[in-house]
């Protein structure tokens, strides 16, 4: 499997992790709370498969950024959760660092 596959999978599955963490009300929902811990596992072998081939920084940065922008956006549609203009911002730079890497980096697998 393409190494950018198995990490968009990798924070796909982190994605639906945290979103069931909001959804479990602090594990109290069982079904939830059996999702989010079946979702991390998912999540954290696709990141191992992916540090094969890719720096520990790089792919950390990768998944942890993407995931920040993933849940930001799940947070404001699904929860209804507001972002302010500091929130907006610091999200446009997250993008932006992740696209310097891949753009640019050495380090990241093109």
């Amino acid at each position: 499997m393409p190494v950018y596959l198995t990490l968009a999978l990798a924070v796909l599955a982190e994605t639906i992790g945290t979103t069931a963490l909001q959804a479990s009300q602090q594990f109290t929902r069982v079904g939830p709370s059996i999702l989010v811990v079946v979702a991390y596992a998912v999540s954290f072998y696709l990141l191992s498969i992916t540090l094969r081939a890719m720096p520990v920084g790089i792919v950390y940065a990768l998944w942890s950024g993407l995931g920040i922008i993933l849940i930001a956006c799940i947070g404001w549609v699904v929860f209804g959760q507001k972002l302010d203009l500091a929130a907006i911002v610091g999200l446009a730079m997250i993008i932006g660092g992740i696209a310097v890497i891949h753009l640019f980096s050495a380090s990241s697998t093109h």
